[in-house]
C-alpha cells in the first residue's frame, strides 16, 4: 500500500490531517516574532553652521530660521530641527526611506547657496551627510563661507 492509496482510502483521516496542518500552520504563523521598533536607519543630513560669537538667539533668528526655510523646499523631508548655542548651530534634516541622499544632499547645497545670498548672512556653513543616525558622518561637503560675519555680529 503506498502513501497516496492510505490517504484515499480514508478520506475522513486525510482531511483531519489536513485541518491540523492548517491549524498548527495558522497558531506557528501568529507566534512569528515581529519587531515593533525595527532597526531602520534613516537618511539624515546634518547642517552645521559656525559663527565665533554670536549668541544663540542671533543664530536662530538670522542664520537658522532663512535655512530652515529653504530646506522645508526639498522634496522627501520628513522631518527637520535645529539647535543654536553659542556661535554654532545645527539643523537636522530628516528624509524618507525611498528619498535618495546624495540627489537630497544636492537640493539642500543648492538651497544653501540661494539662501545666504538673499539673507545676506555671512558665515561658515558646512553640511555633514550622514546615511543613518547610528552610523558616523559619511562624508563632509563643504557647502559655502564667506568672509565679512560682522552684520550678525550686529557691528
Amino acid at each position: 500500500m503506498s502513501i497516496s492509496e492510505f490517504f484515499i482510502r480514508r478520506p475522513v483521516t486525510t482531511s483531519l490531517l489536513m485541518l491540523a496542518i492548517l491549524f498548527f500552520g495558522m497558531a506557528g504563523y501568529r507566534l512569528l516574532p515581529v519587531s515593533d521598533l525595527p532597526n531602520v536607519d534613516f537618511p539624515t543630513i546634518l547642517v552645521e553652521i559656525d559663527f565665533p560669537g554670536a549668541n544663540p538667539e542671533t543664530m536662530a533668528s538670522a542664520v537658522a530660521t532663512p535655512l530652515e526655510k529653504e530646506f522645508s523646499t526639498i522634496a522627501g523631508l520628513d522631518s527637520m530641527s535645529s539647535t543654536n548655542a553659542l556661535g554654532i548651530s545645527l539643523i537636522t534634516l530628516q528624509f524618507n526611506l525611498s528619498r535618495n541622499i546624495d540627489a537630497a544632499a544636492q537640493d539642500g547645497s543648492g538651497s544653501d547657496d540661494e539662501s545666504v545670498e538673499t539673507a545676506s548672512a555671512e558665515y561658515a556653513l558646512s553640511a555633514v551627510l550622514s546615511e543613518g543616525q547610528s552610523r558616523g558622518p559619511a562624508y563632509s561637503l563643504p557647502v559655502v563661507e564667506l568672509s565679512d560675519p560682522s552684520p550678525l555680529r550686529g557691528g
